[in-house]
């Protein structure tokens, strides 16, 4: 499995952008746990959000809300040239 990459962008299949902060250790499991922040406005845009890594990159089914068409929960962004969400 690739590793996420810390200081980089990644877009949710549901379309919106985040930001990884940092990589962490859960202190019972020794798991890697990605923790991120959301790129966009909301009202609560000071938190900081954790997932497994395992579940951030994880292969999702076929849904209808996966508006990007990505095969992946999250994946890496090179360029944003497309605003999935208006």
């Amino acid at each position: 499995m690739e590793e996420v990459k810390i200081s980089r962008v990644y877009r949710h299949f549901k379309g919106n952008y985040y930001f990884v902060e940092n990589i962490a250790y859960d202190s019972e499991t020794q798991n890697r746990m990605v923790v991120y922040k959301p790129l966009y406005e909301r009202n609560d845009n000071k938190k900081i959000w954790i997932r497994p890594e395992k579940m951030f990159l994880e292969e999702i089914p076929k849904r209808e809300d996966n508006i990007t068409g990505q095969k992946h929960r999250f994946e890496l962004v090179e360029k944003i040239d497309k605003d999935y969400i208006k």
